[in-house]
């Protein structure tokens, strides 16, 4: 029996959603636009060094090919036709753009339902909710309470919530609360807690999560978000992936925000670590550990949450080469049988308008001993990814997608 490796690049999007209009997105393209930000030199862009995006290992396993069949152009630098990998696009059929949404369809079970959002007022959140988490929790007030990016919000009302107590709730586009407080002046237990209470708060309003979101520092100059963020998301609709894997007697092992995102639900073991380079050194390690059956289950964050979010084009090519010179060490850890498959959940174009996710098809790249290289085609559901690791695995078919192998 084989193991396998599901890693999730977290925002990755190669463009070209069908229904990307519905959402706004209509022309976003995470990779293909940071590919013709390296490829025109970006003398705009801050940090950019000069240069073609370089991805040798993501090509050859067929991300540029990937590109192509979702947008129907190769991002400039990705064009080899020496493909190793198995490679597919897929799109979502899920309502949302958001990661909970990605993931679950993803591992098999896509969301068929709206989530809650608040609206794109000042404030945002209803008064109610603002009275009821005062009143449990016991803080004199908040900060926020409007759409923000994160690290922005920080700053601007981290030096205020250290003077008065008041932590700072705040949303974006997605179904999402988000609450950050100092982990020192505030303290990192008790803002968990804070967020456990607005868990069950926003329940009735069918907020998909809440984010703890600590940091650290002094002044607005100083404020870092640290690496102890915590995701309270609902559970996933049906069983998924990971039920099936430990039905089978498998075990799953989350690398990083993996079981915040499925509510720890079927996630037999966690891994954390800071930052995507440790992300993937927690994946060698758990592959290394893996028994046949298992699968590892890694989210990257640091493109979406660093760079994408941020809308730093020359931040995230750095990160998207970094992880390419990773690929051959994954490659040399796999076993006869084994599977790697490397994909998105969404895409959060860092060139493009606003600073929330945008709605992309994902590439799908497959590598492994038994996997025949070439074209999968577009696929319909990121359920799909699912339904080729529970083959591999061995695991009974779900409802929702095909094997692509």
């Amino acid at each position: 029996m084989a193991r396998a490796v599901l890693i999730v690049l977290d925002s990755v999007g190669i463009g070209g959603a069908p229904d990307a209009a519905a959402f706004g997105d209509a022309g976003a393209d995470t990779l293909g636009h940071i590919a013709e930000v390296c490829a025109t030199g970006g003398a705009d862009v801050p940090g950019l060094r000069a240069g073609p995006l370089l991805l040798p290992n993501l090509d050859a396993l067929g991300l540029g090919a990937a590109a192509e069949a979702a947008t129907g152009r190769r991002p400039p630098g990705l064009e080899t036709d020496a493909i190793t990998g198995r490679y597919a696009a897929a799109a979502e059929v899920s309502k949302g753009k958001d990661t909970p949404s990605g993931h679950w369809e993803i591992a098999g079970v896509p969301v068929p339902f709206d989530w809650g959002y608040f609206p794109e007022t000042v404030p945002c959140l209803p008064p109610d909710l603002v009275a009821a988490f005062v009143r449990e929790t016991g803080v004199p007030g908040i900060l926020g309470d409007r759409h923000a990016s994160g690290t922005t919000i920080i700053a601007e009302l981290g030096e205020d919530h250290i003077r008065t107590g008041k932590p700072i709730l705040y949303t974006s586009a997605d179904s999402v609360l988000q609450i950050a407080a100092h982990e020192t002046h505030y303290g990192l237990d008790r803002l968990i807690d804070h967020c456990r209470i607005a868990r069950w708060l926003v329940d009735p309003l069918g907020v998909g999560r809440v984010i703890a979101r600590p940091f650290v520092g002094e002044t607005a100059d100083t404020f870092t978000r640290t690496a102890n963020r915590r995701d309270f998301a609902v559970p996933p609709p049906e069983p998924t992936l990971l039920t099936r894997v430990e039905a089978a007697g498998g075990r799953v092992i989350g690398v990083g925000k993996i079981g915040d995102i499925f509510a720890h639900t079927n996630v037999t073991e966690v891994r954390k670590a800071a930052g995507n380079d440790a992300l993937v050194d927690a994946t060698l390690t758990a592959l290394a550990d893996a028994r046949d059956g298992d699968l590892v289950f890694t989210n990257l964050v640091d493109f979406d949450t660093n760079f994408g979010h941020r809308r730093d084009p020359a931040g995230y090519a750095a990160a998207l080469e970094a992880f390419d010179a990773r690929i051959p060490a994954l490659l040399a850890a796999l076993r006869p049988g084994d599977l790697l498959v490397l994909t998105a959940d969404h895409g959060c174009d860092p060139t493009w308008r606003g600073t929330d996710h945008t709605r992309e098809m994902v590439p799908v790249l497959m590598a492994g001993t038994d996997v025949q290289p070439g074209f999968a085609g577009r696929r319909s559901t990121f359920a799909d990814i699912g339904e080729t690791v529970a083959a591999v695995l061995g695991l009974p078919q779900g409802p929702h997608g095909v094997s692509m192998l």
